[in-house]
């Protein structure tokens, strides 16, 4: 057996802090915490118009990274550099955006980090988060659907589909 733990078997070893323990942590007030679960949530505006007035906030964007042959990429690079700033003292927190489903069909990294710096669950992150993507995929496939009959039925509006 490896000498290394599998992502997999850190994060189960791993007991997450409620949402509004988190949310205090960081001066969030609990109303302003949209929660999903107990370890999930959003963030209300009006806590985000607060906070744009705190002059000493910094915001540092993990944009590009090519990743390690490990898999270490931008998220892994967000929770580290998170995790590290706050064991030094820096109230900091990290946003990432939800992840393709390209880790759940083995097509790229795990979208949750890897080793020592992950987001847990990572089940959850990588398959529904808070339900956006749901959202999203549900509205384009509308869209499309309304697209199609359109164009079945006469295309009145000229709709070019090769440009679509």
């Amino acid at each position: 057996m490896s000498e290394y733990k599998t992502d997999i078997d850190i994060a189960r070893e791993v007991t997450g802090e409620h949402i509004n323990v988190i949310g205090a942590k960081l001066n969030i007030r609990k109303e302003d915490l949209v929660p999903f679960g107990h370890d999930k949530a959003k963030i209300a505006w009006n806590a985000i118009d607060r906070a744009q007035k705190n002059k000493d906030g910094k915001l540092i964007l993990v944009t590009a990274v090519t990743p390690t042959p490990a898999g270490e990429g931008k998220t892994t690079t967000s929770v580290g550099l998170t995790d590290g700033l706050n064991k030094i003292g820096k109230q900091t927190t990290v946003c990432l955006r939800e992840p393709s489903l390209g880790p759940c069909f083995g097509m790229k990294g795990g979208a949750a980090g890897g080793g020592y710096a992950q987001v847990i669950p990572m089940e959850d992150i990588n398959l529904h988060f808070t339900g956006d993507f749901h959202a999203i995929t549900s509205a384009h496939s509308l869209l499309s659907a309304m697209i199609d009959n359109h164009i079945y039925w006469g295309n009145a509006n000229n709709i070019d589909s090769r440009k679509v």
